[in-house]
Parts: structure tokens; sequence; C-alpha cells
């Protein structure tokens, strides 16, 4: 039996394929820990068998395993991208498997280059403390790179599985970043097993952990954030419109009218449509959607609409955009500044145009709205506007939040089908919200819509794929947390010396 253990740890440590094999499964662990399986300690041990994987192997083995590690966490997190190329990019089962395994491959690489890095000049020798605050710096580090490197992937952050642990309550500290950070340290701390032998370093490090974690469930109960104002009503309409018929036109009559006799049944502060909910370009539209919003006024409602809007540039060109409008006597909008790639433009445009259906889809050829844009106004509060995939960039929710009372994101995650993938979008969301203290809004054409408090909880929800309205209250709230505050500085020069240090003692310990 004593055998057993010797030979998984030879296995992990060790370099080759059996080793390789582990932290490919080890990278699988990390999706099972965020929703909907929620089961956050496989996180904890995934990284862990990635950390102690990466205890005694060369550069260029280490850059092996940290991408298989990397080809788990994407090919299990991620394969919902599979659905948008194959239902919705109508390409064929083979060739949007090979798109899809090809994305994984190339996302493993970060993962890899992770690793290399590690072994090749950051790993110190005999000083688990430093090594456990060292890999959690550099890891956050690889999650910092994912956020805009080609404009961005940052999916799966380790912190998300924390949304509902006592590691939360350092989110509105220093946000998703920060709970990487403390969820990275916390699994390579636990797995220096050297380090529990020792009676005095153990207890120390219990202590240290019992802080990390006990500090974040206090943390948790103070309110970062104040009531501003009374309580609004809002009306979400999930109007569950096929993805296939969204954008044809012999549809749109259909769809406008949906949403209109959806809309006049309720009454509430806002009602609100998610993305591009309105198929037609904001300049023909617009009758259309000042007509709904004068007719909702006169019961006291706001209308708040996802629409594609076409502008004329200082050049003369024309552009359109991916839009959010208040509409009624003061409208007001927002352009879509993250665009989705292949969804909503086409890299190397010249290129790949023509080749195969997916790079055709409609409405492909979005242009991007400007970085800085004021809040949405609505019903006498800035709300903070984000569509679809602006949700998952931490600091760019950031900035919005530190201006507005209220977030509100508008969505069609049609595009994920029956997936993972709109709920792991959900959790997301759900970060944002606990991160700037504030409550949040989210509308989506066939799910998930819900409303979300200043503490990431969910208030209320509809099921997916039905046409249904939500119904709730959102409390406006004022004031800074943390997070909104400094941003990701505080937690970057923390980063920063722990890597000088690394790289300080590997220098010393060659010499």
């Amino acid at each position: 039996m004593k055998s057993i253990p010797c030979t998984f740890l030879g296995w992990l440590r060790g370099p080759g394929w059996p080793g390789h094999l582990l932290a490919l499964c080890a990278g699988i662990l990390t999706t099972l820990s965020f929703t909907p399986f929620d089961i956050w300690p496989l996180g904890l041990l995934s990284v862990a068998l990635l950390y102690q994987g990466l205890h005694s192997l060369d550069a260029r083995q280490a850059a092996w395993r940290g991408w298989c590690w990397g080809v788990g966490l994407f090919l299990s997190g991620v394969s919902w991208i599979y659905v948008s190329i194959h239902v919705h990019g109508y390409a064929a089962p083979a060739l949007a498997a090979l798109l899809t395994v090809g994305l994984v491959l190339g996302l493993a690489l970060i993962l890899a280059l992770m690793a290399w890095l590690w072994a090749r000049w950051l790993r110190p020798t005999g000083n688990p403390w430093l090594a456990s605050t060292g890999f959690a710096a550099l890891w956050v580090a690889q999650e910092f790179f994912r956020s805009w490197f080609l404009t961005g992937f940052p999916w799966l952050y380790q912190g998300y599985a924390h949304t509902d642990t006592w590691l939360a309550g350092w989110a509105p500290v220093g946000g998703v970043w920060l709970l990487s950070f403390l969820t990275v340290f916390s699994a390579c701390l636990l797995s220096e097993w050297a380090l529990w032998r020792q009676r005095v370093q153990g207890l120390l490090a219990a202590a240290l952990l019992a802080l990390v974690w006990g500090g974040g469930a206090l943390l948790g109960q103070i309110e970062w954030t104040r009531p501003a104002g009374a309580p609004l009503s809002v009306a979400l309409i999930q109007a569950d419109i096929e993805q296939s018929r969204k954008w044809d036109p012999a549809h749109i009559d259909y769809t406008l009218a949906t949403y209109r006799d959806m809309s006049y049944a309720q009454q509430a502060d806002l009602i609100i449509w998610p993305e591009t909910a309105i198929p037609v370009l904001s300049s023909r539209a617009l009758p259309f959607v000042q007509g709904m919003a004068a007719n909702l006024a006169q019961q006291g409602s706001t209308l708040i609409t996802g629409i594609p809007v076409d502008q004329v540039d200082a050049e003369g060109q024309m552009r359109i955009y991916n839009g959010i409008m208040v509409a009624g006597d003061q409208p007001s909008q927002y352009l879509k500044h993250k665009l989705v790639p292949f969804g909503e433009y086409v890299p190397l445009e010249d290129l790949l145009r023509g080749l195969i259906a997916f790079f055709d889809l409609p409405m492909s050829d979005f242009s991007r709205g400007p970085l800085q844009q004021p809040p949405l106004q609505a019903a006498g509060y800035q709300l903070a506007p984000m569509i679809c995939y602006e949700t998952v960039y931490p600091d760019f929710a950031a900035r919005l939040a530190a201006r507005s009372e209220l977030l509100l994101t508008i969505s069609n995650d049609s595009w994920f089908g029956n997936s993972i993938g709109p709920l792991q979008h959900l959790q997301m969301a759900r970060m944002r919200a606990l991160e700037s203290g504030r409550w949040m809004i989210r509308g989506t054409n066939n799910g998930v819509t819900a409303l979300i408090n200043h503490r990431g909880e969910i208030t209320a929800r509809i099921p997916q794929f039905q046409q249904l309205a939500l119904h709730g209250y959102v409390q406006p709230r004022e004031g800074l947390t943390p997070w909104l505050r400094w941003g990701s500085w505080p937690l970057a020069a923390l980063m920063g010396v722990a890597l000088l240090l690394c790289t300080i003692a590997r220098r010393q310990h060659r010499g």
C-alpha cells in the first residue's frame, strides 16, 4: 500500500506521458469547480496537481505539462463553442469539431507559456512560502494576459469558482483576480506536504489559510456601498426568438409583435429587451421604437432595448454598432466596445470572408464603439451598460460601474445552445455585481434572465428557452468598493514583488 502514493507522486512529478495525462485530467477538474457543477474544492485540487507536477521538470517538459493542463481545462470548459460553430455557424460537424479543437489547443499554449516561465526563470528551491506566492502571482499574470491578448478571452478564471464561498468576501477588495490569487496560493500551500510535516511551519500555514478564508467571511459582512433612492421595478422580456430565424426578413414582423405584446402586458419602471432584440437598423426601426416608448411612458415605463445602430462617421463611412438604446423623449445609447471574434467581426476579414458560412454570419460586421462612453440615463439613475461578452472583462466592467448606480447587461446566449456556456456567463455576471457592490439587471433572449443583488446573489430568474417576462425590483446603490476605487493596481504590485523575489531566489540558487 505504501508504494501507491509514491508511484503516483513519481508519475505526477516525473517527465513523460503519465504526468501529462494526470495534468490533462487535472485541468478538467477546474471546470467542475464552476457553475453548473459548483464543486469548488476540485479547483483547489486541480491547481495543486499542476503545481506539484511542475516541481522538478525542466522548462521544455514543464511547457508540455502546462499545455496538457490547459487542454483539459478548455476542452471541458469551452466546448460549447462547438454549438456556435456547428448549429448557428452552419459548419459541418467535422469542421466545427476541428475549429473548436484548434481553439482549445491554441488557448492551452498560454498555460504552456506560464509553465515554461515558471520552470525556466521563476521556480525557487527549498522555500515553499515564496514558491506558493510566486506561482499564484504568475497564475494571475496569465489571467491578466488572457484578458487582452488578441482582444481577450477572459473565461474560466480560477476565482469564479468562489462566487459562493468565504473567499467571495475579497471580491469587492480586489476583484476576481484577487480571488484567483488567493485560490491558487491556498492550493499550493496545502500541497506543500514537506511544510506541513514541520510543526511550527504547519501551524503558521494553517494560521495564514485561516486568515485568508476567515478574513473573506468577515469581509463579506461589510456593506461597501449604500442605497441611492427608492427601489425600481423592472420587467425583463425574454422572447425566446430562435437564432436561426432572428435575422430572417420574413420573421421580423413576428419578432417585433412579440416584444410589443409582451411589453404592453407589463407594469414596471423599466422594461428591458435583450441584445439586438430589434433585428432592424436603428435608422429604420426608430419610429417603431419611439412609438413603443411613448405608449409605455403613458403607463410610467421606460423602454431599454438592444438594437443595431447605424451611423455615418466623420469620414462619411457607414458604421454599424451593436447598441443599447434608452428610448423616449431624451434618448441615450451605448455602442458595444468589446466585440466577439467571428460573431461580431471577422479577423483577417479579407482572407476568411466567403470561405465557409461560419465566416459570413448575419451581423458579423459590427464596428467597435468608443472605449469612453457615458452611462445610460434611465428613470433618474445612471446605468452601467454591458452587452453580452463585455461582462467577462473585470477591469472594463469596473470602469463603467464606478460611474453608475446600477449594472445592466443584455445578451443573446442563444449562441451557446443548451450547454454550460450560459450558466458560466451568469456566474461571471454575478461576480461583476459582487465586485462593484451594485445590483445587476441581466436580460437575455432565451436565458439566463435574472436579477442579481449587490452581494452577487440571484434574487429572481426565469427558466431558459421559454417565452416569459421576469418581474422584480432592483435597488440603486452608490459608493465605491476598493476594487472600483483602486482596480487591479495593488494586486499587480504584489505580484510584481513576488515574481521579482522568485527570480532573485532562482538566480541565487543557481549561483
